[in-house]
């Protein structure tokens, strides 16, 4: 008789092929962790992925610097300017408001033109 031998296969999960490595530890209150775990169920992933995914592909926009600040500041002061000609319009008449709004929108249009990339 002969014998025959039979390997045994490896009991487990397969090796992956792609190990990792590095833990970092976050911390996140009740309400935080409670939102990325919807956040992560909506996307059909669990939370551990859904954080890597975020922290490798996604992006934070960048705070307004003080030049910006300014130029929103100048935003907000015509603004004020706008409800003025409204209530020129309603007091003169529509011909002395479209004066004040054609000088204000030239200001806006210089504003906005700066504000942009």
């Amino acid at each position: 008789m002969e014998t025959v031998s039979m390997k045994k296969k490896k009991a487990g999960r397969p090796a992956k092929s792609i190990k990792k490595e590095v833990r970092a530890c976050v911390r996140f209150t009740r309400p935080e962790y409670f939102i990325i775990k919807e956040k992560a169920s909506k996307a059909g992933v669990n939370a551990s992925t859904y954080i890597r995914q975020i922290a490798i592909y996604g992006t934070v926009k960048n705070r307004l610097t003080d030049e910006e600040r300014q130029f929103v500041r100048q935003l907000i002061g015509m603004a004020n300017n706008l409800n003025q000609i409204a209530k020129c319009c309603h007091q003169e008449g529509v011909l002395r408001g479209m004066v004040y709004y054609e000088s204000c929108r030239a200001d806006i249009d210089s504003i906005l033109k700066k504000l942009r990339p």
